[in-house]
């Protein structure tokens, strides 16, 4: 765990303003900033940055966070990554009082810097490499797409990188999985003769690399090569295969564009999307889709399209993406598959019918739900009670891992029609717990002012959660209920001091963010705005805090006045207990 006094100090020592013009081009706009929303298509700027209050809003899409919470949404890093990369633009060095041994480290900077000059060698070597050059020509990828990705060519020879590390004994070579080594202990570049595409991590940094051997009429592999046709980097402390997506930074924009992630299996099948303007596709790496990968994508899109072959072994790798996303999916995600005529992938179909066609399979993407069960009806015997019952047998680990309760109970009710059970027994035989909503709020709200008041207080001060009367807050009001999670999270737990640590309002959006409150952070979104728009001092704040509890005490005690007075209409001033007299006396004398 990153302790909290940490990230207030990181907070204070990021420039916001810079870290985000460095993405999104900002103009000053009085004491703040403002640019079109990066995070949805607008023509009129309502995208703000407060440097003295270290947050970003957007009044068109709600889109709301610190400098951590701008690095997640906008490079799909997840919350460890984005503190230290914070941290290493401000220099300092991230503690973890509790460390997570799931948890992969930081890479060395220095296995970075390696793979980085790799990079730029292997890209530089295209130029000269007439073969690597005509074969990226016959696969139609220009110029400019090549530059976009970086494509590079490693030549021939056993220790090509020699010319490039003047150590090539160096052990960050090996770590990195530029070199491999054999049993004598030699060593020698690990691609060589292939054209190469950099595999790049959410910050843009290249941390592995995948290699296309040349192959051509009369044309042998070099000697002692038996590899694949493609061949991926290792994995090193820099790369996880089932972490990393191929394209992702370059797909950044079209992402966000539109609020969609194509996953595709190949690297030239991104690349020449990308070429025919399809710039949100993304490939996993020589692997299944992981709950990784489907993660980091829902960071940054709503909707995810898995696009295969048509084959069976398209149908297979679909199958593993469904099982795969069953336990990212939440209740605001889609996730569809788009099937391609046998014969075809994404490369060659958007090649031999265009950009407009392929978007129209990505249009007519089959749903999650549909993929599933037809799959699993195509394994039975529909038309007998066997076949009715090994449904639900099949089905019922796939609903147990799906981590969307109310699609689940879509599911369920589409099985019961599919196999002749009632939607209870469905959900009792595959253990589903039903979905209660909520009970619709009253009608009538009390002091609803009054209670947004002391939440927008209370996100410019935290520490005043300490004087919210929790016990004795409406009940009946949605408003209500926000204030007191509000100031339940702001409290100390047992022993800490942590409210005191907050601070900022900034530093209170993380706090939520670490105890995972996203659907409280969205609920006070519409409350925050207030923050840009107004500026108060503490003492403002204070005052109005003071005055807002004054007045809610005294409608407090108003009703209770009259449901007392009500009482004693009907039963007698007799009829109420000796407690209930005395309180109504007093109230009596108040308001006399």
């Amino acid at each position: 765990m990153i302790p909290e006094s940490f990230l207030q100090e990181l907070l204070s020592r990021t420039d916001l303003v810079g870290l985000i013009d460095a993405h999104v081009p900002l103009k000053k706009a009085g004491v703040e900033y403002a640019a079109c929303c990066p995070f949805h298509n607008e023509k009129t700027p309502s995208f703000t940055v407060s440097p003295t209050k270290q947050f970003y809003h957007c009044f068109g899409c709600g889109a709301h966070g610190t400098a951590i919470g701008f690095l997640m949404e906008y490079t799909g890093l997840d919350f460890r990554e984005a503190v230290r990369d914070l941290a290493s633009r401000a220099g300092m060095q991230v503690p973890e009082t509790l460390p997570d041994r799931n948890e992969p480290r930081a890479a060395p900077r220095n296995l970075v810097q390696t793979m980085g000059k790799a990079a730029d060698w292997y890209y530089g070597q295209l130029r000269n490499a007439q073969e690597a050059t005509e074969y990226l020509k016959r696969r139609g990828v220009s110029g400019e797409t090549a530059k976009l990705f970086r494509i590079g060519y490693a030549p021939p020879d056993w220790q090509n990188l020699a010319a490039v590390f003047p150590d090539y004994q160096a052990p960050e070579l090996l770590a990195a999985g530029l070199v491999t080594e054999n049993e004598n202990g030699r060593r020698y570049d690990r691609f060589r003769d292939r054209v190469i595409f950099p595999i790049l991590n959410a910050k843009g940094e290249t941390v592995a690399f995948g290699g296309r051997l040349l192959e051509s009429a009369g044309r042998e592999k070099p000697e002692g090569d038996q590899g694949p046709k493609y061949l991926n980097s290792p994995e090193t402390p820099l790369f996880s295969k089932g972490q990393e997506l191929f394209g992702l930074p370059q797909a950044r924009a079209g992402l966000r564009e539109t609020d969609t992630a194509i996953v595709v299996e190949g690297y030239m099948d991104v690349v020449m999307l990308a070429q025919h303007g399809v710039r949100n596709a993304v490939a996993t790496l020589g692997t299944a889709t992981t709950s990784t990968h489907v993660k980091k994508l829902f960071r940054q899109v709503s909707r995810v399209v898995f696009c295969f072959d048509g084959d069976a072994a398209g149908k297979r790798a679909a199958w593993r993406a469904l099982e795969n996303c069953l336990e990212a999916i939440g209740e605001q995600n889609l996730v569809a598959f788009a099937f391609l005529p046998e014969g075809h992938d994404p490369d060659s179909f958007v090649s031999a019918f265009g950009k407009d066609a392929f978007l129209q399979r990505i249009a007519e993407a089959v749903p999650l739900s549909d993929f599933l069960l037809r799959a699993l009806a195509s394994q039975c015997e529909m038309g007998s009670a066997e076949g009715h019952a090994k449904l639900l047998t099949l089905a019922k680990p796939l609903l147990a891992r799906l981590s969307a309760p109310l699609l689940r109970l879509q599911i369920a009710k589409r099985l019961a029609e599919a196999s002749g059970f009632s939607q209870q027994e469905v959900e009792r035989v595959c253990d589903l717990r039903p979905v209660v909503p909520p009970p619709p709020p009253r009608a009538k709200r009390p002091a609803p002012s009054l209670l947004r008041t002391l939440i927008r207080d209370l996100l410019q001060c935290p520490e005043l959660a300490r004087r919210v009367p929790l016990e004795s807050l409406p009940g009946d009001d949605p408003d209500s209920g926000l204030l007191r999670r509000l100031a339940t999270l702001l409290l100390p737990e047992e022993g800490e001091g942590e409210a005191d640590e907050i601070g900022s309002h900034a530093m209170l959006i993380e706090r939520l963010r670490r105890r995972g409150e996203e659907e409280l952070l969205r609920q006070l979104n519409s409350i925050n705005q207030d923050l840009l728009r107004e500026s108060f001092s503490r003492e403002d704040i204070e005052a109005e805090f003071g005055t807002a509890l004054e007045k809610l005490s005294e409608l407090r005690s108003r009703r209770e006045f009259e449901e007392l007075k009500e009482k004693a209409r009907k039963l007698g001033v007799s009829g109420l207990s000796s407690d209930e007299k005395a309180r109504y006396l007093r109230l009596l004398a108040r308001t006399g």
